[in-house]
């Protein structure tokens, strides 16, 4: 199944960064470039990088000047992590091209790789929840209310998969079609960002 290893390869990505837990740690791809099994890894990754950038720039004794470089990066990162869902998109596109939707086939509210990008975060929120119900420095109300959250996600993660799955499905089947836009994204463009283009006067 599709999402089966999709999950464990998100559960590998996010297990070998906190081997280093270190935003700078570079990215060790184990998959073969070409393949959909290394877009993921590497898409995952990217997500890993970002939760932690994420964390950091919010500690409330953050040099400002070192919280302005980390929310630049994490700009740069939802830039490099929507390319990633559009490789992705590109990869099922090429792999579905000869399907001949049928005359009723209806369009998806978003793209597969929209929806694994969902499940890619799922991962991290899993990972994370895990660890905070196992926390030895907390009282038994924090693990357990941290451990109803983990059996939600965990429960999230089983629908999100299925539905995954049944889209796929779908698209194979020709019941759906597969139709990708891209983000068009503004703000990191300085002929779009009147920001970046206003200086320019």
């Amino acid at each position: 199944m599709f999402t089966e290893n999709a999950n464990r390869i998100f559960n590998r990505s996010i297990e070998e960064y906190h081997r280093w837990d270190d935003v700078d740690h570079p990215i060790d791809n184990p998959y073969a470039p070409g393949t959909i099994d290394h877009l993921l890894y590497h898409k995952n990754w990217i997500d890993t990088v970002q939760w932690h950038l994420e964390d950091i720039i919010r500690d409330p004794a953050i040099d400002p000047a070192e919280a302005l470089k980390i929310k630049r990066r994490i700009d740069k990162s939802n830039q490099d992590r929507t390319d990633m869902v559009e490789y992705v998109d590109s990869y099922l596109l090429d792999k579905y091209k000869e399907i001949t939707p049928a005359p009723d086939a209806r369009l998806n509210t978003e793209t597969p790789a929209w929806a694994i990008d969902r499940l890619s975060i799922l991962a991290l929120k899993i990972y994370h929840m895990a660890l905070e119900a196992q926390r030895t420095d907390v009282d038994d109300a924090h693990r357990a209310a941290c451990r109803k959250k983990l059996d939600v996600l965990l429960s999230q993660r089983e629908d999100l998969s299925r539905s995954i799955e049944e889209l796929i499905e779908d698209i194979e089947a020709g019941r759906k079609y597969m139709k990708t836009y891209k983000q068009m994204k503004m703000y990191n463009d300085p002929a779009l960002n009147p920001v970046l283009y206003g200086q320019k006067k």
